[in-house]
């Protein structure tokens, strides 16, 4: 069913915020924390539930000048072999901790570019994982892939590897843009890709798309839009672009007078929602899409999906071991992130050390609020007396603050309060992080909104 979306109230409330992959958000992690509470952590755990492993692999051949992830870029073979060299150790250590009998049930590669490694590379790296790690029969396992760097036989051998699923790093289509943010993928190449990867029989294939770079408007994205319908994948995410020079410097590189005005952005959001539901899809969240088929689609109808740092998932609760530079493991009630630098992340690793950077250990207060905040995030929806009885509390004079700051969003009819519950009608879930951040402890405490994106 068509989403309408109104444009006045995406001005309205377009402001920046947290996306709470995890809460409390990675600004509030503590530089006191420590390898050995991460390492304690692990070794103390009781759980024997499967998890999920997050492996970073950050290098490209070439700089995108939008991107606003953790890259190295780099055509020395001998850096990418050291890192993978000081990969190996880094699992090896954390395997040793974790309970023999846990199963992964998740397996993502982010970057970076994942596919920016010989064929030889990507064999070792899934070897050594498979002889640490048992996976269940129905495991899901996941690569980021730059189109750009797809060659012959390479989506084969990722389907021999094993993987299930893909993700396509497309971001728009319209050759103008493409060479003003430096990531040129010809359509018609990219059209070869997809097909091949059909063939294969992948399970899932996601399309990335971004909105706000330079040169883009309403009419230019139709053209994006009309193509990916026509190749019809099975989940979309529309990412908003953050200009932000002054944090990652490369973007200057972009011509900023190019960059598409405030309402512009907003209305190709708006065409993109209206769009991409009109032609079947269901709108997830934010800025994710599902084929009503898939398991994403049936988690949200279900009031069963869930939201963790690799963005929704249908599996609720599972902890996330991550590896490799900048990574962010999410255990039950402890966040860990890994070091930035590729030469301290090895040299740490060669003294028989886990590269933790920082971290967060989770108060009573933070593990109500977070499941609060992705319930709401996830599902649209809240039901007081279920967290009374799971955590012994008044719902309305816990969080009476909190409910007094969703005033605003009930006078313009984007959420419904009752006695007991409150539903996000579809026309309140494209606002619906200003919505969870009524009940963040930290935004009302501390000032770091500036570190965040805007909410549409």
């Amino acid at each position: 069913m068509k989403q309408i979306i109104d444009t006045d109230i995406l001005l309205k409330y377009d402001k920046a915020g947290p996306r709470y992959t995890s809460y409390p958000p990675v600004p509030h992690f503590k530089s006191d924390f420590t390898a050995e509470t991460y390492s304690a952590t692990i070794a103390a755990s009781k759980r024997t539930d499967p998890i999920s492993l997050y492996f970073h692999l950050p290098f490209c051949r070439t700089l995108c000048y939008y991107c606003g992830c953790n890259t190295v870029i780099t055509s020395r073979p001998d850096i990418k072999e050291n890192y993978l060299n000081a990969l190996h150790k880094e699992v090896q250590m954390v395997r040793s901790l974790i309970a023999p009998g846990r199963q992964v049930a998740q397996l993502h590669w982010g970057g970076g570019t994942p596919n920016y490694f010989t064929k030889e590379q990507l064999q070792r790296i899934l070897g050594w994982i498979r002889d640490g790690f048992t996976f269940t029969d129905d495991a899901e396992i996941s690569i980021e892939l730059s189109p750009s760097e797809v060659h012959e036989g390479q989506l084969a051998t990722l389907r021999e590897l094993g993987f299930n699923r893909i993700s396509f790093g497309v971001q728009d289509f319209d050759e103008k843009v493409q060479h003003a943010v430096n990531r040129v993928q010809p359509e018609s190449a990219f059209r070869n890709i997809f097909a091949e990867a059909r063939s294969l029989g992948f399970h899932s294939i996601n399309v990335d798309l971004i909105y706000g770079l330079p040169y883009q408007s309403v009419q230019s994205y139709r053209h994006t839009i009309d193509t990916v319908l026509e190749l019809s994948p099975d989940r979309m995410a529309v990412f908003s672009y953050a200009h932000v020079p002054w944090v990652k410097q490369h973007q200057s590189l972009l011509p900023a007078d190019a960059l598409p005005a405030a309402i512009e952005k907003l209305l190709i959001f708006k065409n993109v929602v209206e769009s991409f539901t009109e032609a079947g899809y269901t709108y997830i969240g934010l800025d994710h899409f599902a084929r009503p088929e898939d398991e994403l689609a049936r988690a949200l109808e279900s009031r069963t999906l869930y939201r963790n740092f690799q963005g929704y998932t249908t599996k609720k609760g599972i902890e996330i071991f991550a590896f490799g530079i900048t990574s962010i493991s999410q255990l039950e009630r402890v966040y860990a992130r890994n070091l930035r630098g590729l030469k301290e992340y090895r040299d740490t690793l060669e003294r028989g050390e886990l590269p933790i950077h920082d971290g967060y250990v989770l108060s009573d207060d933070d593990v109500l609020r977070r499941d609060v905040i992705i319930t709401l995030m996830c599902n649209g929806h809240l039901d007081f007396k279920a967290f009374e009885n799971q955590y012994s509390i008044d719902f309305r004079k816990y969080f009476g603050v909190a409910l007094q700051r969703l005033h605003p969003f009930i006078e313009d009819g984007l959420l419904q309060l009752g006695e007991d519950s409150i539903e996000v009608p579809v026309l309140g879930r494209p606002i619906i992080r200003n919505m969870a951040m009524c009940f963040d402890a930290y935004l009302g405490t501390e000032n770091k909104t500036q570190l965040y994106s805007r909410t549409i």
